[in-house]
């Protein structure tokens, strides 16, 4: 074992290690990506609403997840699942970060994880609370291993035999999630009728199954695509042009709500981020 191929980049105090998955589990994730802080420093961070649903394998502290939706707890976590969200957090780190980060699509972890998504739903729990003694069993494997190449290997044959048991989303679903992530702006009147269920049906079982309703799940998949296009270089006109927005002053109104700030702020506040820590693109 750890024979694969393994990128490793310096990221200026810490360091990323790259692998990619087996075939069989690239169409639910894209990358292993392992982290090691190499200073100690520690780091408050925005956290945004994604297109995945993110899974850490953690190998060094805590993290203290701030979610800031009723009914859920701010509360540290070890090895964790955030949940699809539709709105922004803060995680605290004490910094010396060390493990891994899985960003897996919404219906991978339903089938993956093999619980209904609408219960991670803007929300975080710990990993064995959801898989087991065989969640703590894969974190101390992965922490005993000799390097990542041995660790991506751990992490394949676990995935793999969690595609086989898991559940599989209808593929009703699965044909919204395709029709949602290629056009944002295509209509949940229009999913329905592609696939032939009512508007409620559809509503409540994509919701079940990937975590959020698909009319939220759309807002999200926009909001991502305009934050991609402005850390790309794009302005704010021309990021609202392209991902549907009315004007630019309806863009600022949804990175409000979404994100909590300005696209300029989020902007700005990204480009740090980026540089400053492995954990900058885990959704709360």
């Amino acid at each position: 074992m750890g024979d694969r191929p393994v990128e490793l980049s310096d990221r200026g105090g810490w360091w990323l290690a790259r692998g990619r998955p087996h075939p069989a589990l690239r169409p639910f994730l894209r990358s292993y990506d392992g982290y090691w802080e190499t200073e100690a420093v520690p780091t408050r961070m925005r956290t945004l609403p994604t297109r995945t649903t993110v899974v850490i394998l953690n190998l060094g502290p805590p993290l203290h997840l701030e979610v800031p939706h009723p009914g859920v707890r701010d509360r540290a976590y070890g090895s964790f699942v955030a949940g699809m969200h539709d709105g922004h957090g803060m995680y605290l780190s004490p910094g010396g970060q060390r493990g891994i980060q899985l960003d897996v699509t919404p219906l991978g972890a339903y089938t993956l994880l093999g619980v209904p998504m609408a219960h991670l739903t803007n929300a975080a729990a710990d990993l064995p609370d959801l898989l087991g003694r065989e969640a703590r069993a894969l974190v101390e494997r992965l922490g005993a291993a000799p390097g990542w190449g041995a660790r991506f290997d751990i992490l394949d044959a676990f995935l793999l035999r969690r595609l086989d048991i898991g559940p599989v989303p209808d593929r009703e679903v699965v044909r919204a999630w395709r029709l949602l992530t290629g056009d944002p702006a295509v209509s949940v009147a229009g999913i329905a009728a592609d696939v032939g269920w009512s508007r409620k049906h559809l509503t409540a079982r994509f919701r079940e199954q990937a975590g959020l309703p698909p009319k939220v799940m759309a807002r999200v998949l926009r909001f991502q695509r305009a934050v991609d296009l402005l850390l790309g270089g794009a302005g704010l006109a021309e990021a609202a042009l392209a991902c549907g927005y009315y004007d630019q002053a309806h863009l600022n109104r949804e990175f409000r709500a979404l994100s909590g700030c300005t696209p300029t702020e989020l902007v700005g506040g990204r480009s740090e981020q980026q540089r400053a820590s492995a954990l900058a693109e885990v959704p709360a």
